[in-house]
Order: C-alpha cells, then structure tokens, then sequence
C-alpha cells in the first residue's frame, strides 16, 4: 500500500459512520363517520405527496402484535401515514389506540420529526394524544375544521337517538344526511359515547377537563373553515376550530382561516405543506 493509499485509508476512519439523513413522519388521523381513506378519496394524500410527503402506508388498530406496517415510502425524507381508528368509539378510546401506533412509529423511528395531522374529531383524539406530557416527542399538531370546544351537532346526534323510534323527520334527520350520508341510526345508537364527548365544553364532559391540562410545548397549527354565510362550517362552528380557544392553549395557536365547507378537500393538501416548510435538500 502506497503513503497516498494509507493517507486515504487513515481519512476514511477517522470520519463518523454515514447515517441517511432523518426524516419528517406525518401521522394523519381521521374524524367521525370516517376512516383513513378519507385522506386518499379527498385528494389530500395526492397534494402532500406531489410536495414532496410520500404515502407510507396505513396504522390500523389491531388487538394485538406489531402495528407498523412497512410500505412504499420508506426511504423517503419525508413520508405520511394514515391511522384507522374506529370512528363510533370515545375519543379516549381512540386517544389510546393512537398512542399505541405512535408508540410503535417511534419504536422503529426514533429521531424523526413526528407531525400529527387531525381533521374533524380526529383532530381533538391527536390533541389528546399529546397530554400527559407528550410521550412521543410529538413536534407539530395541525386540526383541520377539529371541535376543540364541542359542537351543537353532538346533541343533535344525541336526540336523534334518545328518541328513536319516535322522532319525526327534522332536525335530526338533517344530521344523519350530513353527518353519515343517509339513513345511520344504527351507527349513531353505536356512536353516542363519542358523541357525548363530542358536546359542547361545559363544566363536568370530557372537553372542558381536557383544555384545562397542560399542553405540551410544541408548533400548533388551526385550519379553521369559513363557509359562506358564516364563520365556522355545516358542522363545527369557528371558535371550536380556532385551538386559541382552549384555556391552556391561548395565544399559542397559529390559526389559517380557508374558505370550504366541513369535508376535506386537496386545498388542504396544500395548505399542510405550506405550513410545514419546504423539502429539505
């Protein structure tokens, strides 16, 4: 071996293993009546990824066992899951099923930068997700049209089933074609403990308790929805959307208002990944 060839040999030992480069994680959890492809059927996946997040794949809830699901995306920089949680249970239900898929993301990717992206009451099940001291170095929280502060829509649902078979077509009717998309009772009668958390925050439900704990101290983002006509949308009014609004979290909420309705749509692919920088190089 040359002096040049040990000069080299010498160099290359002495510099630190290569490591690939750490890379950003959405996690996007869904709302009522909804499941993970609602990210796909909208056209948010197709924005993020044509912006650089790549799908990765879906967490499901399974009972038991390894809920990491390895998928195209891997070796992205920057990669999106979806969760599907069951959408009828109460969000600490949900809550406990996302902290075990977070538990397990971060099992296998423990330097990433972990985002959180909640639409509707997902938005508030990765909202609690983050309390107790934010377990998984959660860097980032985004809702997206999210009932920090409930919504009348909930004792709506409510009524409808309390007073089934008796109601007549009204009221109650209008929240199961907006809500479900049709005749969903039997999904509402499964649904009424989320919807019970889902009321209005008032002193003794589940929301009031949880905006008075501590909040981890991270980036929040609200994406709250102006719809013609009103500030808020069909389902949730505006001050529910806006995390300003949450006693333990006022004035530390960067808040985006757009202009649609409840529902997703590829605008807020957009918006996402505007908010959440451009991809490093």
């Amino acid at each position: 071996m040359t002096i040049l060839h040990r000069f080299f040999a010498l160099l290359l030992l002495s510099l630190p293993a290569w490591q690939p480069a750490s890379a950003d994680m959405l996690v996007l959890v869904h709302g009522y009546a909804s499941d993970a492809g609602t990210w796909e059927a909208s056209g948010v996946n197709a924005m993020l990824e044509s912006r650089g997040w790549r799908r990765a794949g879906i967490l499901s809830a399974a009972p038991a066992g390894d809920l990491f699901v390895p998928a195209a995306g891997e070796g992205s920089a920057r990669r999106s899951y979806s969760v599907n949680l069951p959408a009828e249970a109460p969000l600490l239900v949900q809550a406990g099923l996302l902290n075990r898929m977070l538990d397990n993301l971060r099992r296998h990717h423990p330097q990433e930068r972990l985002i959180l992206i909640g639409h509707s009451a997902g938005g508030v099940v990765a909202r609690l997700a983050l309390l107790g001291g934010n377990p998984f170095d959660v860097d980032t929280l985004v809702t997206i049209a999210a009932p920090h502060l409930g919504t009348w829509r909930a004792a709506q649902g409510l009524d409808v089933v309390d007073s089934k078979p008796f109601f007549c077509p009204g009221p109650g009717i209008d929240f199961l074609k907006t809500v479900i998309g049709g005749n969903g009772y039997e999904y509402l009668k499964h649904s009424r403990g989320v919807l019970i958390d889902l009321l209005p925050a008032t002193p003794g439900t589940l929301l009031y308790q949880a905006n008075l704990q501590p909040h981890p101290d991270i980036h929040y983002y609200s994406i709250v929805r102006e719809a013609p006509f009103r500030l808020g949308d069909e389902l949730v009014p505006a001050f529910s959307q806006d995390m300003n609004n949450v006693p333990a979290l006022r004035g530390r909420v960067t808040t985006r208002v757009t202009g649609a309705g409840h529902s997703l749509v590829p605008a807020d692919g957009a918006l996402l990944a505007d908010l959440l920088g451009p991809q490093p190089l």
